[in-house]
């Protein structure tokens, strides 16, 4: 679908020319641009215009959060008809991992996260995997790496109307990408499962969706409310991204864990080569449960630490 804008408005003075100068520059490949402004001028509409223009996915950066909301409202209501997505922090609060040696002190890393915003942040990059008209209203925090998008995309379980897959399988491939099962709290993130019915919430959807099976056929696919369970619609297909970001494969988590392994034995040489035991022992601690619950659950808390090793991306290089 083709960017298309929507408004009462359209470009007066030299809203114009600028978004034909700068569509031109976009078209000549040039790398930077400039538009300036004073406040209540018409950027952000300026930039409206030259989105359906260019007709090019866009990404919008703003320094805080407040601005971005703010740019993500005006953008929806300029294109109702693309995908214009909010990718911002989810923390609420965050505390990072501290040691202190002197005392033997460890503080360990805690962190609350906004399910709110994490569900905007997974509807965002699965609108990235499935389309091109997307604009994306971001914070700085957009810069910083999720893993890799070739394992978050080729991770998806897609399920279609009248297709053979049996139970197992769906529920199978629901826990490898970090879905997990609860009957009661029913919860983004989740399944859970009634005999041949299993009803999963995903990760960047408003509604979750039921899936009714006659033996290891695809009979139904509802959009539901979450609360009271009421049909919102039926669909023909549906594709259900990872429950994290930080998704990856077992040869590739395999792999991880022996770069890992293989690292931290030469840092816990440096360390005791150095006297610095309580260093060497905290983090080798560390480090070996970590490697427990990456082995067992495929996941640990603050795996995005690991990212570099997940993503086989060597020292220095950019996530």
């Amino acid at each position: 679908m083709d960017f298309k804008l929507h408004s009462k408005f359209s470009p007066m003075g030299d809203q114009k020319p600028a978004i034909e100068k700068l569509a031109k520059g976009i078209e000549e490949g040039r790398r930077h641009q400039t538009l300036m402004g004073v406040t209540g001028s018409g950027k952000t509409f300026t930039m409206a215009g030259l989105i359906e223009k260019a007709q090019k996915p866009t990404l919008v950066i703003s320094h805080n959060k407040t601005l971005a909301g703010q740019l993500y409202g005006e953008f929806k209501e300029f294109f109702p008809e693309n995908a214009v997505e909010y990718f911002i922090s989810y923390y609420d609060y965050y505390q990072p991992e501290a040691y202190i040696p002197s005392t033997d002190t460890h503080i360990d890393k805690d962190a609350s996260t906004n399910l709110e915003i994490d569900k905007l942040r997974h509807s965002a990059t699965a609108s990235l995997a499935e389309r091109r008209d997307v604009i994306i209203v971001a914070s700085v925090s957009c810069i910083y790496g999720l893993g890799s998008p070739f394992d978050y995309e080729t991770q998806m379980l897609s399920i279609r109307l009248g297709e053979e897959k049996s139970r197992d399988e769906i529920l199978k491939k629901l826990v490898e990408i970090q879905y997990h099962r609860a009957d009661i709290d029913f919860s983004r993130g989740s399944f859970r499962v009634r005999g041949d019915v299993i009803d999963i919430y995903p990760s960047g959807s408003e509604n979750p969706v039921r899936i009714e099976m006659f033996g290891d056929e695809i009979e139904d696919i509802r959009e539901m409310n979450a609360v009271t369970g009421k049909l919102l619609g039926r669909r023909k297909h549906i594709a259900i991204y990872p429950a994290t970001h930080y998704i990856s494969t077992p040869d590739k988590l395999s792999s991880a864990i022996t770069q890992i392994s293989k690292d931290l034995g030469e840092r816990l040489k440096w360390f005791k080569e150095n006297g610095k035991f309580l260093e060497a022992q905290r983090l080798e601690e560390r480090t070996r449960y970590d490697i427990e619950l990456i082995n067992e659950m495929g996941t640990c808390k603050g795996i995005e630490n690991y990212a570099r090793y997940i993503n086989g991306l060597k020292e220095g290089e950019r996530p």
